[in-house]
């Protein structure tokens, strides 16, 4: 069933390939740094509070470049916003990459979060016009589980460096690998996609047309809103945690990663196919429960034997993605199904981006453990509305 859908999901679109094919390739160079981010900006002289800076502008980024991502991509056509996104990247990777200092971070952090405001709203709304309704569960789960190969394969990769190399070393080794995929991927993406005829491209709304979202859908942003921000409230310092309070190293922190995806890529492909039967509403709940629990794990971790506990039960908020994903394409107008799936990615995310600021001053202030409980506390207000709100949310009938 898995190869079946794949075929569905990608049939001759040239550009959906073109597409998956960059988000790999980009994976695979990014996630051999990305989780050590918060150690190479301790090497550069940055404090916790600055570490919290980085993940609140990062946030914040991710939530302000969906939005416009989308309609850039309405104006301008894909290959030309993929390969301008792309550049944007990999100009950013170089920064990273000869920062003397922890504050050149931010100011690579600006143009490298470019990717990320395109590929969200471009996906969903391909999958949304490929699909049936009871199969897009599935094919978000085939996408997932893409996405994710590289960061089960790359995080260890990435930690070997850093122990051979040292944390600098390390971490500037691996951004310059990065740098040269991000540079492949453009090349593909610029002589491998498909121009549309310039008649159908679309123009790009104003903003002021922005539409109003359905009320299942705003049920289900602001559960998403509460867990991701008691995710955002921990997240960024789950590596120091890790290394500096627990006591392990960098390659068997990537082990650790590893592990949360084996656990997230075994899940999607049963659980979608369950939600597209079942409906999709109680394991969108379910993701949310284990959005509250695994902080939790984390805060109560001594050695590595809980911290791979933590991050299985970090893995299981996987569980119930292709059904939230597939959720917000259903609940979208199909009309307008990029612009209401960027808005919702982007209201969500500027609601959380305070976060990871806000768990720096638990960290630094209170106690290690203190942003872990913040954030098992704050998901799981998110869970108990879910839950509460479970047969109001459209979505909850088999489908």
């Amino acid at each position: 069933m898995c190869l079946a859908t794949l075929r569905e999901f990608l049939g001759l679109r040239r550009n959906i390939l073109v597409l998956l094919g960059a988000i790999l390739t980009l994976g695979l160079g990014q996630e051999l740094w990305i989780r050590f981010m918060p150690n190479y900006l301790q090497a550069l002289g940055a404090s916790a509070l600055a570490i919290g800076l980085y993940g609140t502008l990062k946030d914040l980024l991710d939530a302000i470049y969906n939005y416009p991502g989308g309609l850039l991509t309405d104006r301008w056509g894909q290959r030309r916003a993929l390969v301008f996104f792309n550049l944007l990247t990999a100009i950013g990777f170089a920064i990273y990459l000869v920062s003397p200092a922890w504050q050149w971070i931010l100011v690579g952090l600006l143009l490298a979060q470019g990717w990320s405001g395109l590929s969200v709203p471009a996906i969903f709304s391909l999958i949304g016009e490929t699909l049936p309704t009871q199969r897009r569960a599935m094919g978000i789960g085939v996408q997932s589980i893409l996405q994710r190969v590289p960061i089960l394969i790359a995080p260890p990769l990435g930690g070997a460096l850093l122990v051979s190399l040292g944390i600098l070393g390390g971490i500037r080794a691996a951004l310059a690998l990065s740098i040269g995929l991000a540079v492949i991927a453009t090349w593909v993406q610029h002589r491998f996609y498909e121009v549309a005829p310039p008649s159908s491209l679309q123009v790009a709304p104003h903003p002021s047309s922005w539409p109003r979202l359905d009320p299942s859908l705003q049920r289900l942003l602001l559960s998403d809103i509460l867990a991701r921000m008691g995710q955002g409230l921990s997240e960024v310092f789950i590596v120091v945690y890790a290394l500096a309070v627990v006591g392990i190293d960098a390659f068997q922190f990537g082990l650790l990663v590893a592990l949360r995806m084996f656990t997230s890529i075994a899940l999607y492909i049963p659980f979608a196919t369950w939600a597209d039967r079942a409906g999709r509403p109680p394991f969108v709940a379910l993701t949310f429960v284990f959005f509250a629990a695994y902080p939790w794990g984390l805060a109560l971790a001594r050695d590595l034997v809980g911290l791979a506990l933590a991050f299985v039960l970090y893995g299981l908020t996987e569980i119930g993605e292709p059904a939230r994903k597939a959720l917000i394409i259903d609940l979208a107008a199909p009309e307008r199904r990029g612009q209401q799936v960027g808005l919702y990615y982007l209201l969500r995310g500027l609601a959380v981006f305070p976060a990871s600021l806000i768990g720096g001053l638990l960290y630094a202030r209170i106690s290690a453990q203190a942003p872990f409980w913040a954030s098992g506390a704050v998901a799981g207000v998110g869970a108990l509305l879910f839950v509460l709100w479970g047969r109001r949310v459209r979505g909850a009938e088999r489908v």
